[in-house]
This record gives structure tokens, sequence and C-alpha cells, in this order.
């Protein structure tokens, strides 16, 4: 029976496994995400230096955090796997905001209320102004290593 515990504590200790999975460094490409940092990137720049007297090929990667902005740089053999997030799109029927958090409908028509809404910013005036109006309002909400961030909107006639 102890055994059984110990498996199980296990398999819970390392939860975010299914969130990446690896690539080889030379296989990114600009446009493409990675984990730099432990962070989900966005690839905005990469450059390969020639192999040298001892040893591969490095590749130099620049990325922006797809959820904060902020700009984060990693060095790696081309040979070496990196990890590459899971990143998941998803357009919900915005319903309200409350409590600081968004009110959204699934396609399935489940209710979703565990996203933050935007504080402020340009994302924040469009919603306000599209919820006022009374429009139906779609927003993308992108989804990577645990964490989900609204990213857009759009009305549904558009």
């Amino acid at each position: 029976m102890a055994d059984k515990h110990e498996e199980t504590t296990f398999e819970s200790a390392d939860a975010g496994a299914s969130t990446t999975f690896p690539m080889q460094c030379s296989a990114l490409r600009i446009g493409g995400h990675v984990m730099i940092k432990s962070r989900p990137c966005k690839i905005i720049s990469m450059s390969t230096s020639k192999t040298g007297k001892h040893g591969h090929a490095k590749v130099n990667l620049t990325g922006i955090d797809i959820f904060t902005g902020k700009k984060y740089e990693d060095l790696s053999p081309s040979t070496h796997n990196m990890e590459v997030p899971v990143v998941k799109r998803t357009e919900y029927m915005l319903l309200s905001i409350d409590d600081g958090f968004l009110s959204m409908m699934t396609e399935d028509g489940q209710q979703k209320e565990d996203v933050k809404a935007p504080a402020e910013g340009e994302l924040r005036k469009q919603i306000d102004e599209k919820l006022e109006a009374g429009d139906e309002i779609l927003v993308t909400i992108v989804a990577a290593c645990g964490e989900e961030q609204a990213i857009s909107i759009k009305t549904k006639a558009e």
C-alpha cells in the first residue's frame, strides 16, 4: 500500500510536463515559441555562430514573453534540445467583467470565469466600450504553461 502512495506522489510531482515538448535548437524558427528562463517566449531573432575549434555551433535566441512582453535572451548549442511551450489560442463569447475576471462562455455553453481581465490599456478600453455598446464580443485567450491571458477582442459581426 505504501508503494502505491509513493507512485501517486511521483505522478503528481511534475504536472507541468505536458505543457512543453523538446525541440532541437537548429529546428527553432523566428515567430515560433521557446522557453527562455522558464518563461514561454515568441522568438523574434536568432543567429547561429560557426563551430569553433572545441565544440558545436551555438544558437543565440531572443524572445519576447508572450504574457508580459519582457525580452529574454539565451545561448545554446544547435544540437541540444530546448523546451517549446504548448501555446493554445481559444475564442470565447464575453458576457461581462466580474470582480476583475472575464466572465465568458465556451462553445459548448459552459461558463469560464478564471481569466483576469486586463486592468488597463488599449484592450481594456476596447472591452469596456464594446460591452457598454451592447456588442457581442469574442475574446481571444492565449494559454501556455498554466497561464492564460486575453490578447485581443472582436465583435461577432467582424
